[in-house]
């Protein structure tokens, strides 16, 4: 079992095996959101992990390419999905060719901290698309920690078992107003081994700022909403209708290329 920078990361089968989505309830988001926005059939999917979305997407007609940071992510994703998976990091990758859509699902766009970093994510996102090609997102809402604090009262423990090992995590987030960051720390036990510990953190971005992103960038938003998606108590389905409330817990955009 490997324990390098990101424990899930670096384990896919254990992050699947963590975070199962055996409906590919992400992916059919994605297809219904595509096909409802008028997309097309090349896709580039930022953030692509393990790659199930991807090859889901890909074995339903769409040409697929998954881009990903991680080296394990990558090569799994290329061991068990049909799709072309390449690796390279959100805010400077160049593949020399347009696509019709982007997605960039389960809060990968927050890994973008600081300012430049969003615009620069923004700017590769807008030089991969064709002209009118959409950008859909799913990600994390800032708007829902003004007054909720569900997700930062304690520690969250949680054990799963992988080839007979239970592994532990306990879990605590809390906000760092200053660099606007949802911040975590994570410590993993299981037998025989002694504790790691582990940090990550995500931007926090309100709507309003997500929109005036977008418009710098060249983006026009057809939609933001902040359910029902993949990751939503609401279910999915293709004739929902979306809520503009915008105080849930995730928040989703559709924006086109200009």
């Amino acid at each position: 079992m490997s324990v390098g920078e990101n424990f899930l990361t670096d384990n896919p089968a254990l992050y699947e095996h963590q975070f199962p989505d055996p409906d590919h309830v992400a992916a059919r988001w994605v297809h219904d959101v595509v096909t409802r926005f008028g997309g097309g059939n090349t896709l580039l999917d930022i953030g692509s992990g393990t790659g199930r979305d991807a090859g889901w997407l890909a074995r339903n007609g769409y040409h697929v390419v998954g881009l990903d940071s991680s080296e394990r992510m990558v090569a799994h994703a290329r061991e068990h999905h049909s799709a072309e998976f390449v690796l390279g990091d959100m805010r400077t990758f160049a593949l020399d060719r347009v696509f019709d859509v982007i997605t960039c699902l389960d809060s990968a766009f927050l890994y973008c901290h600081t300012n430049a970093d969003l615009t620069a994510f923004l700017q590769r996102c807008h030089d991969h698309l064709v002209p009118g090609g959409l950008l859909v997102a799913e990600m994390r809402n800032g708007a829902f920690f003004l007054g909720n604090t569900e997700l930062l009262d304690g520690v969250r423990t949680r054990t799963v078992e992988w080839e007979g090992v239970p592994y532990t995590s306990r879990t605590r987030l809390w906000i760092d107003h200053a660099a606007q960051l949802l911040r975590r720390r994570r410590e993993w036990t299981w037998p025989g081994a002694p504790p790691l510990v582990q940090r990550s953190a995500w931007r926090l971005l309100f709507p309003l700022e997500l929109r005036h992103l977008l418009d710098l960038a060249g983006f026009e938003v057809l939609a933001l909403f902040d359910g029902p998606g993949p990751r939503t108590d609401e279910p999915w389905s293709p004739d929902a209708r979306l809520s503009e409330a915008l105080s849930g817990d995730r928040l989703h955009v559709v924006a086109r290329r200009l």
